[in-house]
């Protein structure tokens, strides 16, 4: 099943991951994204490949393609159709920054629990909104 936005999947149960898709809200311009935390049940028909471990490891975007982009590249490809987020995309098309993306990312990603206290990014989550937008239904077009 192919959705017709670029679909992010993210941990929802994550103050950190939280935190970074309310973000991408107010950088997502032009709504290019569909935001949708590991617990909703639309994922598994979207991507009944991914088991939870591999959702539970990285961020991961379901491109309008059917593509996966996992970890630092879900990033990039994320980035690549946002205004404000193009430099870094275009940073980690540089050769090896992606290596690099990746290692980080792996890291940020296996503490992101430590992480989330240590920047409190749980009352950072209460206080700043998401911003509101019709997201649609991913699954319009595929039905």
């Amino acid at each position: 099943m192919v959705p017709d936005t670029n679909v992010v999947i993210y941990d929802g149960d994550c103050p950190l991951c939280t935190f970074q898709m309310k973000l991408l809200t107010w950088m997502d311009w032009l709504n290019i994204t569909t935001l949708l935390p590991i617990s909703d049940p639309k994922v598994q028909a979207l991507a009944p490949q991914l088991k939870r471990e591999d959702l539970m490891a990285a961020i991961h975007c379901l491109d309008k393609q059917g593509n996966i982009h996992r970890g630092a590249r879900c990033i990039r490809f994320v980035s690549l159709r946002m205004p404000l987020l193009v430099p870094l995309a275009l940073i980690l098309w540089i050769p090896g920054v992606i290596w690099i993306a990746e290692k980080v990312y792996q890291w940020v990603s296996n503490n992101r629990l430590i992480l989330s206290k240590l920047f409190g990014c749980k009352d950072a989550c209460s206080i700043m909104p998401q911003r509101q937008r019709d997201q649609g239904d991913v699954f319009k077009k595929s039905q």
